[in-house]
């Protein structure tokens, strides 16, 4: 595609899957939540002792806020993105109930004089994904201008639903892969010839294991604690 035609169909997809998500009942949402949460809780336990990136929802996206709620009691840190200015990397700083929030771009909450934080990991929702991990955003560039910007990439896990899945956004050089991608349906892994479906991690039994899939939290945040 030339430029102008990326644009145009990239805005056209964005406000179809948005008006999708948009469509789901908030019964579906909360549903759709919960497991996400138990696939993050028993396939990346990670997360539980590093400093973790989350979003604030909108537009019935998944809500990172209550397994942020869990992981901070198990030891972990929280931050939310901060808009610094139009296509400048984003900060991040220490997110936690009690925090000064403000209101940012498109009304989102941002921490206003907490602790600048350095992400190990980053929960990023994404409006639409593919079958390479790439993630269609809102069109600011925000999230690939930072990870691009880092000296140390944190892990990157893109949360959406599986209604969201395109076969390709037609990926720039600008363009970020996730490491992974959770949805409802469970864990994908971003391997070189793209996603592999690792499935849907369940609780563990007794004496059983907590998760299939939690093998593949520790390449990435083995040393990073």
């Amino acid at each position: 595609m030339k430029p102008d035609e990326l644009k145009a169909w990239r805005k056209a997809e964005r406000e179809r899957l948005i008006t999708a998500r948009l469509a789901l009942t908030q019964t579906q949402v909360d549903a759709w939540r919960e497991r996400i949460d138990g696939f993050l809780e028993r396939s990346f336990p990670g997360l539980a002792s590093c400093r973790l990136a989350l979003c604030w929802p909108i537009k019935n996206e998944y809500d990172a806020r209550h397994i942020a709620k869990t992981l901070r009691a198990r030891g972990a840190l929280t931050a939310l993105p901060v808009v610094v200015a139009p296509r400048q990397p984003l900060v991040f700083r220490e997110w936690h109930p009690g925090v000064t929030l403000a209101k940012g771009p498109l009304d989102i909450p941002y921490p206003v004089d907490s602790a600048p934080v350095e992400p190990d990991a980053a929960l990023l929702p994404m409006n639409g994904w593919d079958a390479m991990g790439y993630r269609l955003g809102y069109g600011g560039g925000f999230f690939d201008r930072t990870l691009a910007s880092l000296a140390r990439r944190p892990v990157t896990i893109g949360i959406s639903y599986e209604l969201a899945r395109l076969d390709t956004i037609h990926p720039q050089p600008w363009d970020i892969a996730m490491d992974y991608v959770v949805t409802e349906r469970g864990v994908y892994r971003r391997d070189p010839q793209g996603l592999a479906f690792l499935g849907a991690p369940e609780p563990a039994g007794e004496g059983g294991l907590a998760s299939p899939v939690c093998y593949a939290d520790e390449a990435y945040f083995k040393g990073r604690r």
